[in-house]
C-alpha cells in the first residue's frame, strides 16, 4: 500500500467507535444467519444486543469524540456534491473521519438498522407464535405490518451494506486509501492539511452510555 508523502500517523477513531463498528458488523451477520435458520431464540438475543449497540451509537453521535459525532460527518448537500466531483480522482481528498459521501451512508445505515430493531420489537409472525417483546402493546394487524416492514427494510439493508463494502474496496484498490485498517487500529496517515485538532471523549462518558443502553435493552427484553 502506497501512502501519501509527508504524512503523519494520527489517531482518528476512538475505541468505543471501533468496538461498535465491528460488533455491529458481526451481529448483523449473526442475526441474518439466525433468522434464515429459524433460530429465533438466538435471533431475539442478537436483536437485544443490537438494540444496546444502536442506543449507544445514537448517544455517542452527540456526546462522543470529534470524528464520531454526527455534526462532524453529516455534511450539507453542497459539500456532498463538491466531494462527488473528486470521487474518481486518485487518491482524492483525504479526510480524518468519514468523508462527505460516507457520512450520509453511515447515518443511513444507523437509521435503517435502528428501524430494523424497532420493528422487530413489535413484529408478529403469521401464526402469532413468534413475536417481539413489545408485540402485546399493538394489535395483531399492526404487529403484522411491523413484520412486513421488518422484512422489506432488511432487503434495503442488504443493498446498503453491499454498497458500503464495494465502496470500501473501491477506495482500497482504486483510490489507494485504506479505510479498513484505521477502523482496527484507530490510526490513519494524514497529510498536515488534513490533520485538524481532534477531541476525544473520556472512557467514563463512554461507560455511562453503555450502562444506560444495556439497562434499556434488558428492560425491553424482560417486558
Amino acid at each position: 500500500m502506497i501512502e501519501p508523502a509527508l504524512t503523519t500517523r494520527t489517531r482518528i477513531w476512538d475505541l468505543p467507535t471501533r468496538v461498535f463498528h465491528w460488533s455491529l458488523a458481526g451481529l448483523f451477520c449473526f442475526s441474518w444467519w439466525s433468522a434464515e435458520n429459524a433460530r429465533m431464540d438466538w435471533h431475539r438475543i442478537s436483536g437485544y444486543v443490537l438494540l444496546a449497540l444502536l442506543l449507544f451509537r445514537w448517544y455517542w453521535g452527540f456526546a462522543g469524540s470529534t470524528t464520531s459525532r454526527f455534526t462532524s460527518f453529516v455534511k450539507s448537500p453542497r459539500e456532498v456534491l463538491g466531494y462527488t466531483a473528486h470521487f474518481f480522482t486518485r487518491p482524492g481528498p483525504v479526510t480524518p473521519g468519514h468523508n462527505a459521501m460516507g457520512g450520509w451512508s453511515v447515518l443511513a445505515l444507523i437509521a435503517l438498522l435502528s428501524l430494523q430493531v424497532f420493528t422487530g420489537l413489535f413484529a408478529v409472525d403469521t401464526d402469532g407464535l413468534e413475536s417481539g417483546p413489545l408485540a402485546a402493546l399493538v394489535s395483531f394487524s399492526t404487529g403484522r405490518s411491523y413484520a412486513n416492514v421488518h422484512g422489506l427494510n432488511f432487503d434495503l439493508l442488504l443493498i446498503l451494506v453491499g454498497l458500503h463494502v464495494v465502496v470500501v474496496l473501491f477506495y482500497l484498490f482504486y483510490k489507494r486509501q485504506n479505510l479498513i485498517t484505521p477502523m482496527f487500529t484507530g490510526d490513519k496517515r494524514l497529510p498536515p492539511e488534513a490533520s485538524p485538532p481532534l477531541q476525544f471523549a473520556s472512557m467514563g462518558k463512554a461507560l455511562a452510555g453503555v450502562v444506560v443502553a444495556v439497562v434499556i435493552s434488558v428492560l425491553i427484553a424482560r417486558a
